[in-house]
């Protein structure tokens, strides 16, 4: 498949379609997904409702009342379906694809407009309230949904129906006498409308995702005047102000992260892509503030984002508690949509390392190994009460982790022309032609995350001049790159965080990346206070944790020595196959406390108990109990 042309400027993400996994980490856990996650989804979908009500056969007094945000959710789990069955046909999913958007067709309104609550529900108040009801986010999924189903299928049936919604949306909103000058509260219409013109060529979804972003934050507020229009005071937004839907203030002057963290997440994403495609200088500065900002005071070890429940998202630098953790699922999948569109700029590792730190942490935790269950929030400590649910009542969590598993392929590779990019290591893969037409095949070869050791095989019809890029990890302290059989290392510059190795490349020519993986102690900034005088181990990309089925002691109570020597070993018959890191950590004498609240420090000791750490994603797989990710480190 060619997904590039000599033209092009910037970089562009291999099509998952073209990238196929023979990986023992990643092919397991995609086939999960697809062989029980997506079918658990449909049926939660079904049996809650919310398939059904696109019907429109709901009447007043009837319980479930279609929710707002219920058709984001159905979309989410068609996109996802699409994308499964790009790779895997499979009659009866094909079936029940079908089956639903033609309920979303025939749910849409003369008019083009396509939302179940505010059509058998409330429809006297569409348009009324975007600052809380989610109509244009829940059109942005449908059209995502209707861009997966018309890559993988070519039938333009669901697609013509949400350009249809797009065109009406775009008579409803914009800056021309008539219109209202409105943009949603949630974000997700912006990075959406970007697909729709990738998929249909129409310039006008563009404009109108630049519109929706121009226009959030300008005064006077939107949303204070549509308040106004309900007979509302704005003053009384339960949020105080609309920072928490990044409104506060125009997105080009934004410094700062702030407010809730999936919309911050959606709404960066198109920031990205705008500024990428048209180009946008200022949008870039903007994204570029932003995300230093995230990732240098607000981000947790695990990628997981947005620490506090109450607002679901952001508050001041370094407030990063870990029992009360939110860390949302959707936003730790949100920062892997951001981090990714941010590469395509430019081959920069520090983008690739955010995406690979959060993908393997805060966001694969939020399903469990079997498939079935979830987490909506992702905290770095529990006391034993914290387990992952079959469905929510809000269910994007679900919904965004099955989407974002059937479409990985798209996250490892890019091209620009006659260069390859590398940017995660999974085994398997990878077929296109470069620029001139030329075919090529990248195979890799790799027990990644577990090891280090990355081959990368090109399958070429003839030698061919092409410039290969090879992620560095930012974990990775040392490194070695070689040329099979020459034995030798192999000339290459580095360039933000990726060797860049430029040269004839032979049919069958294979290079070996060895990352060296030792167990590390990792400190977070002195102004954390919640891990000041506190270690967590990594691994390679892996952040690990300890959990109470593992230990006799409180984990909470355990202390790791300064000088303990830590040992990785794999064990293939845990948790699906893992690496552990054992060694010995202190634990208080149990008999020094016995009816004692407190006592002077020299009359307290501690003891050596075994010590085992399991990767965090895996935690809550097993028997209930206690987790700690950051460990008190002793002398």
């Amino acid at each position: 498949m060619d997904f590039t042309s000599a033209e092009t400027t910037h970089w562009i993400a291999a099509p998952f379609t073209a990238v196929q996994f023979d990986d023992a980490f990643w092919s397991p856990r995609i086939q999960v997904n697809r062989e029980r996650t997506l079918p658990i989804e449909y049926r939660q979908c079904k049996q809650t409702g919310r398939i059904d009500a696109f019907r429109l056969d709901w009447m007043p007094g009837v319980e479930p009342v279609p929710h707002i945000f219920w058709d984001s959710d159905v979309a989410k789990w068609l996109e996802a379906a699409c994308y499964s069955l790009a790779s895997h046909p499979d009659a009866i999913l094909r079936a029940q694809v079908e089956e639903v958007i033609a309920l979303i067709i025939g749910a849409q309104q003369a008019d083009g407009y396509l939302n179940v609550h505010f059509t058998v529900v409330e429809p006297e108040k569409r348009w009324t309230n975007l600052r809380d009801a989610h109509e244009l986010y829940c059109a942005g999924h449908l059209m995502e949904a209707a861009v997966a189903h018309f890559r993988t299928t070519r039938e333009r049936h669901f697609l013509d129906c949400l350009c249809r919604y797009a065109d009406y949306i775009a008579v409803v909103f914009g800056a021309e006498p008539g219109q209202k000058r409105g943009y949603c509260g949630h974000e997700e219409i912006e990075l959406a409308l970007i697909k729709l013109y990738h998929a249909t060529g129409e310039a006008r979804y563009l404009n109108l995702s630049r519109y929706f972003v121009d226009e959030r934050g300008r005064q006077p507020f939107y949303f204070d005047l549509e308040a106004l229009a309900r007979g509302e005071q704005p003053g009384d937004f339960w949020a105080r102000n609309y920072e928490y839907c990044q409104a506060l203030v125009h997105v080009r002057e934004q410094a700062h992260i702030a407010g809730h963290a999936v919309r911050a997440m959606y709404l960066y994403c198109a920031m990205a892509e705008l500024a990428g495609e048209v180009p946008d200088a200022e949008l870039r500065a903007a994204c570029e503030r932003i995300w230093d900002d995230l990732c240098g005071t607000k981000m947790y070890l695990t990628g997981g984002i947005g620490p506090p429940a109450r607002n679901e998202g952001f508050t001041v630098p370094y407030d990063l508690p870990n029992d009360s953790a939110y860390a949302e699922t959707c936003a730790a999948i949100g920062l892997v949509f951001w981090s990714h569109r941010l590469l395509q700029w430019e081959c920069d590792a520090r983008y690739a390392d955010v995406m690979e730190r959060a993908l393997y942490n805060g966001v694969l935790s939020g399903v469990a190994l079997d498939g079935e269950t979830f987490f909506y929030e992702n905290p770095l400590a529990s006391r034993g009460t914290h387990h992952r649910q079959p469905w929510f009542g809000c269910a994007c969590c679900p919904t965004n982790i099955v989407r974002l598993l059937a479409s990985l392929g798209q996250y490892v590779y890019s091209q620009r022309g006659d260069e390859l990019a590398v940017h995660l290591y999974a085994a398997g893969t990878l077929r296109g032609s470069l620029a001139g037409g030329n075919p090529f095949t990248l195979t890799q070869r790799t027990y990644y995350p577990w090891d280090g050791v990355v081959t990368l095989t090109l399958d070429l019809e003839a030698p061919t001049a092409l410039t290969l890029r090879v992620h560095i990890p930012g974990w990775c302290r040392h490194y070695t790159l070689l040329l099979s059989g020459a034995g030798a290392p192999i000339e290459y510059v580095m360039e933000r965080g990726y060797a860049v190795i430029k040269r004839t490349w032979q049919p069958g020519d294979t290079l070996v990346l060895q990352l060296d993986m030792p167990v590390e102690r990792m400190v977070a900034h002195p102004a954390v206070q919640h891990d000041q005088g506190r270690v967590a181990l990594q691994r390679g990309p892996l952040v690990y944790c300890l959990e109470g089925v593992d230990h006799a002691e409180s984990v909470s109570q355990l202390a790791l020595p300064a000088q303990a020597p830590l040992c990785a070993s794999f064990q293939p018959d845990l948790l699906g196959g893992v690496v552990v890191i054992t060694g010995e950590a202190a634990a208080p004498n149990p008999t020094d406390w016995a009816s004692t609240l407190y006592r002077r420090q020299p009359d307290a000791g501690t003891h050596r108990v075994p010590l085992r750490a399991i990767p965090y994603y895996a935690w809550d797989n097993r028997a209930a109990g206690e987790m700690a990710v950051w460990l008190v480190q002793c002398e």
